[in-house]
C-alpha cells in the first residue's frame, strides 16, 4: 500500500484516538488500551513499509504519549489480573504470530530432522535420549508396559519435578532470545530432535500409536507452550535484531517485556501440563476415548486462547475503529 493511500486510509483513527488522549472525547482506560493496540499495529506496519517517514515518526510519537497516559493514569483495581488474561495477553500474542509461526516452523523441521536421523543411525536414539532413559524404556517394552517409565515417580513428586523442569525449559527458551534468537532457536532445535528420535524409537517397535495416546496426554500442552515460548524469545532477539527507528535498548526494552508477559502467561499451562504428567499419564491403560478427550480438548484450549480468541479481540475491537 503507498503511503498516501495509508494514510487516507486511517488517519482519521489517529485524530480520534489523539483527541480521546487529551480529553477531548470519552473513553475509559480499557478502551484507551485497544485503540493503543491498533496504534501500535499501524506503527509496526510503517516502521516496515514507510521507515524514516513522516508518518512513522508521527506513529511513533502518538504511541508514546499513548503508553505514557494509559499507563501511568490506569487505575489499579481487582480486574487487574482478569484484564491481563482476557485482554493484554490475548492482544499480544495476536502482535506476535509471526514470531509464533517461525518458533513452531523450527521445531517441526527439527523433529522431522530427529525421525530422519533415528531411522538412519542406530545410535542416534541413545545419543539424543541417553542409554539409561532407551534401556529402563527397553526394559519397560519387554515388560509389556512401554510407558511404565511414567510410573517411577510418586504422583506428587513427578508433579512438582517436572512442573519445575518445564517452566525451566521456557524460561530458558525465552532468555536465550537476548543470543539474537539464535540461542532459542537452539533451544527449539534440541528439543525438536529429542521428540523425534522418542517417538521413532517407538515407531520402530510398532507402538507409536499407543506411545502418542499416552504421552500426549500431558505432551499437547508441554509442547506447545515450549513453543510458545520460543516465540518469546524470538520476539525478544528481535527487538534486538531489528530496532527499526528506535534507539536499540529502547526496542530490545519493549520486547523483552512483551516476552515476558507471554511466558508468564504459560506458567498455569506448564502447571496443568506437570499435573496430567504426574498423575492422569501414569494411567496407562486409560480407555482411547478418554486419552483422545484429554488431548484434544488440551489441542483446542492452546488454538482458541493463544490464536484464534486474540484475532476475534482484534477484530471486534477494530471493527468499530474502521467505521
Amino acid at each position: 500500500m503507498r503511503e498516501l493511500a495509508f494514510l487516507h486510509q486511517r488517519a482519521e483513527q489517529w485524530k480520534t484516538f489523539e483527541s480521546a488522549l487529551e480529553g477531548k472525547s470519552e473513553y475509559d482506560s480499557d478502551q484507551l488500551a485497544d485503540l493503543f493496540t491498533q496504534v501500535l499495529e499501524d506503527l509496526s506496519y510503517a516502521q516496515t513499509f514507510y521507515p524514516g517517514s513522516n508518518t512513522t515518526s508521527y506513529l511513533q510519537g502518538l504511541a508514546a504519549k499513548a503508553h505514557q497516559e494509559i499507563y501511568k493514569n490506569k487505575p489499579e483495581s481487582k480486574s487487574r489480573l482478569r484484564a491481563f488474561w482476557l485482554d493484554e495477553l490475548p492482544g499480544i500474542m495476536y502482535t506476535v504470530r509471526k514470531e509464533l509461526l517461525v518458533s513452531l516452523v523450527i521445531f517441526v523441521v527439527a523433529i522431522s530432522i530427529g525421525t530422519i536421523s533415528a531411522s538412519q543411525d542406530t545410535g542416534f536414539v541413545r545419543l539424543i535420549l541417553g542409554d539409561a532413559y532407551v534401556n529402563k524404556t527397553l526394559e519397560n517394552i519387554q515388560n509389556n508396559d512401554p510407558m511404565g517409565i511414567y510410573k517411577s515417580m510418586q504422583p506428587v513428586d513427578m508433579f512438582l519435578a517436572i512442573t519445575f523442569n518445564n517452566v525451566r525449559v521456557s524460561f530458558i527458551a525465552f532468555a536465550a532470545g537476548m543470543l539474537f534468537s539464535v540461542g532459542t532457536g537452539y533451544v527449539l532445535f534440541s528439543n525438536g530432535v529429542m521428540l523425534g528420535a522418542f517417538q521413532y524409537m517407538f515407531y520402530e517397535r510398532g507402538l507409536l500409536g499407543e506411545a502418542l495416546l499416552v504421552v500426549y496426554i500431558h505432551g499437547t500442552l508441554e509442547i506447545c507452550a515450549i513453543i510458545i515460548a520460543g516465540c518469546a524469545g524470538i520476539v525478544m532477539g528481535n527487538g534486538l535484531l531489528f530496532p527499526g527507528t528506535y534507539p536499540r535498548i529502547t526496542s530490545f526494552i519493549e520486547a523483552a517485556r512483551k516476552g515476558a508477559k507471554i511466558v508468564i502467561g504459560l506458567v498455569p499451562v506448564f502447571i496443568v501440563a506437570g499435573f496430567l504428567e504426574g498423575f492422569v499419564t501414569r494411567q496407562t491403560d486409560m480407555p482411547i476415548y478418554l486419552s483422545l478427550f484429554i488431548i484434544i480438548s488440551s489441542l483446542v484450549f492452546i488454538l482458541w486462547y493463544f490464536i484464534l480468541y486474540p484475532i476475534q479481540r482484534y477484530k471486534a475491537t477494530s471493527k468499530p475503529n474502521a467505521a
